[in-house]
């Protein structure tokens, strides 16, 4: 074959490769409920959590199970039963012994780090406990993360509840003005996102239907908080929808941001958030 056709082939095999939807290439974590609106005395939800390229469907990895935590209408804690991991995904169930709305969520809080030692590049991933005891003092070319993510699903037995909506203050967090459990196709729901607390102004939001497995496009919507962190989707379909947010890349509160104290002053880390929310939005 001729150099230019090379170049020709070389150039197309890219352009097809932009080209290509996102979905052939992202990996989603996410957590997928039986249900989310349940009746009847102490029903049951049974819950898969995996890692996978098509939304709610199992063909990468399992979604481990280690920081996930239930939160009951009274705001005390439920055990998760019949946990199990397989290859492909995790599951377990919910026993909704009270009336009201519970909150499935998993929190994570770590650090990452790059740096050299000598002519040795050194990778490193722990807390911000451990990193000073790990990290060598004299570390070059040193660059710190912070990765916060939250990922959260909201069941109701009987009529929703608003006690496990409430934000902790800390991260990126969702706080529904319309509540997640009355979600319905056709309908416009408003919600916001809050940053350690207050407004997170500017943030990206993608909401996602379940089924990409099957369609051409992903049937994406997206958009942006206003000043007051505030947003509105408009469902055009019921179905399970997977909604996602972060901080757009590390520019965002980097100025004000301080490193943890256990990690000194050897680094100020970049800190990425985001939030990642599985719901289901109801036939009228």
């Amino acid at each position: 074959m001729k150099k230019s056709q090379l170049w020709r082939v070389a150039a197309l095999a890219v352009s097809l490769s932009v080209a290509l939807p996102m979905a052939a290439h992202a990996h989603r974590a996410w957590m997928l409920p039986s249900a989310t609106v349940l009746s009847g005395n102490e029903p049951w939800v049974t819950v898969d959590a995996a890692i996978s390229n098509d939304l709610f469907y199992f063909e990468h990895n399992p979604l481990r199970l280690d920081t996930l935590a239930i939160i009951a209408p009274d705001g005390s804690a439920v055990q998760a039963e019949n946990k199990a991991t397989g290859k492909y995904r995790s599951t377990f169930d919910v026993k909704l012994s009270q009336k009201g709305t519970y909150k499935l969520t998993m929190v994570n809080d770590g650090l990452s780090a790059s740096y050299k030692v000598g002519t040795e590049n050194k990778r490193w991933r722990g807390t911000a406990e451990t990193f000073a005891k790990e990290v060598p003092a004299d570390a070059q070319d040193l660059n710190v993360s912070r990765n916060q993510s939250r990922m959260e699903v909201f069941v109701s037995s009987g009529k929703p509840s608003d006690n496990v909506l409430k934000p902790t203050g800390a991260g990126l967090e969702l706080v529904p003005i319309t509540h997640p459990n009355d979600l319905f196709a056709g309908d416009t729901s408003n919600f916001r996102f809050l940053l350690d607390g207050k407004p997170a102004a500017d943030i990206e939001v993608t909401v996602i239907p379940g089924g990409i497995r099957y369609r051409d496009q992903l049937g994406e919507i997206k958009v942006k908080t206003d000043k007051d962190g505030k947003f509105s989707v408009k469902w055009p379909t019921p179905g399970m929808y997977w909604m996602s947010a972060n901080n757009g890349g590390p520019q965002m509160g980097q100025g004000a941001n301080r490193a943890p104290q256990a990690v000194g002053t050897l680094a100020k880390p970049i800190r990425r958030v985001s939030y990642t929310a599985t719901l289901e939005v109801l036939q009228p």
